[in-house]
């Protein structure tokens, strides 16, 4: 299968994206944020029929779209948990705007449907070369506030309490997040960025307790997830979606059944 440039693209692509969607996606579970992360997704789609409409590429407005929602979420700080019922409004006005969006502009209906389901076979070797200078830019900011981002989730009085601007650390992080949503809604889609960035994180805080194992396994199951995932598409002819969605959701059980083992 490798002798075609488009698994190659597809490969290279869910890796890179795997890796982030793993690493971003342990501290999203961590610091109980799944929601708000899922809820960028959305916004993202609207940014991304938006651009369509205006003749950008969808990217641009994934990313600026779930760029502003992420910084605005994150100025609310430690107000942002609780808010499920507004984030869940945020969730669904955006999702009725993207369809508002193409409803002007139905000639785009084919990359509306990738956005919500994901094609990481269609991803051509620009979108390719965009995703690695994300992926790679994304995770050097995470590596900057690794540091501050632990201490203010982990123990957010005493940090606030040692200087640690926990509003700044909220901004940062959900920015790094948003950038993330982007690039797996390339892969698996809007509706379906859990299977990336939350299932293989919550399976790797079921089997190890350990915070930087926890880092390194959720990052080999997310990209092991997503290649076995787009191996299995090819040869079956199955949605890729598909099998990454089944493969998380598998994963996920092994790992409480684990730490079931372990009482």
């Amino acid at each position: 299968m490798f002798e075609y440039d488009f698994m190659v693209n597809a490969f290279a692509a869910s890796g890179i994206v795997a890796v982030l969607a793993g690493v971003v996606g342990f501290f999203l579970v961590m610091r109980q944020q799944t929601f708000a992360g899922h809820a960028l997704s959305h916004v993202g789609f609207t940014g991304a029929t938006g651009a369509v409409l205006v003749g950008l590429s969808p990217i641009w407005g994934l990313v600026g779209f779930t760029l502003a929602a992420a910084l605005g979420m994150g100025a609310l700080g430690e107000r942002l948990h609780g808010r499920d019922v507004a984030i869940g409004m945020i969730l669904s006005v955006s999702l009725g705007c993207g369809l508002l969006f193409l409803h002007f502009y139905t000639a785009y209906a084919t990359q509306v449907t990738a956005l919500l389901f994901g094609n990481v076979l269609g991803v051509s070797t620009d979108m390719l070369k965009v995703l690695a200078l994300l992926g790679v830019g994304s995770l050097l900011a995470l590596g900057a506030i690794m540091r501050p981002l632990i201490f203010a989730s982990l123990q957010p009085e005493l940090a606030e309490a040692k200087g640690v601007s926990l509003r700044l650390v909220s901004m940062l992080f959900l920015a790094v997040v948003a950038i993330a949503v982007a690039e797996c809604t390339q892969i698996v889609g809007v509706l379906l960025v859990f299977t990336l960035m939350v299932g293989p994180a919550a399976a790797a805080q079921n089997l190890t307790t350990r915070l930087f194992g926890g880092i390194v396994c959720a990052a080999a199951l997310a990209l092991a997830q997503a290649w076995l995932g787009v191996t299995l598409a090819y040869y079956t002819d199955w949605p890729t979606s598909f099998w990454i969605t089944t493969l998380a959701a598998v994963a996920y059980l092994f790992s409480l059944a684990v730490r079931r083992m372990r009482r």
